[in-house]
């Protein structure tokens, strides 16, 4: 279904070096191919590079926003993709926190994957929530308030909240986008 996020704009967090490259280009591909506008936001302008696996250099991608110029009011859902060094950069940003948490307080759906769960450990959301991550996160995400569990994708609604979409790793990426976009579908649908 080619045109099920017609009309959505998706904003898509990149760290300046280090987000893993599949989990940003899959999610973002899926999201355009399915209708959706996808912008790049990082805390700096100019080009991203990503890395393969957190050690083998990546591709460079053109950051469409910064922080200090995006709002999430402009954003219909959020895609968090992962790698340990540009998550862990993206969570010492305030901006970027903020950005964050500013989708889970409008409701809006939020699709993080692997280590892109420590942006919303940082953003304090996880409370009562069921997910899934990389698995060294689940510690963390429990301290968080979060239920960790180790699932290829794990959907919660959270009681009429944000959907929060989960998944693991990079292997996960089939179904993590599936179900990104079947959820990003259904909230652009109650909109």
């Amino acid at each position: 279904m080619p045109n099920e996020l017609h009309g959505q704009r998706i904003a898509i967090l990149i760290a300046p070096r280090g987000t893993e490259e599949a989990e940003f280009a899959d999610a973002r591909e899926a999201a355009e191919d399915a209708g959706a506008e996808g912008d790049a936001i990082s805390t700096e302008a100019g080009e991203a590079k990503t890395v393969n696996s957190d050690l083998d250099p990546g591709s460079a991608y053109a950051v469409d926003k910064t922080f200090a110029v995006a709002h999430a009011d402009d954003y219909d859902a959020l895609i968090l993709p992962g790698g340990s060094v540009g998550s862990d950069t993206l969570r010492g940003s305030e901006e970027a926190v903020s950005f964050v948490r500013a989708f889970f307080d409008a409701g809006k759906p939020v699709a993080a994957i692997c280590h892109a769960l420590w942006l919303l450990v940082e953003a304090d959301v996880l409370q009562g929530r069921r997910l899934t991550s990389y698995p060294t996160l689940q510690t963390d995400i429990r301290n968080a308030g979060g239920e960790w569990t180790d699932e290829e994708v794990v959907v919660d609604e959270h009681g009429g909240s944000s959907v929060l979409v989960t998944s693991r790793t990079p292997d996960d990426l089939p179904a993590f986008c599936e179900h990104m976009v079947e959820q990003f579908a259904e909230a652009g649908g109650a909109a």
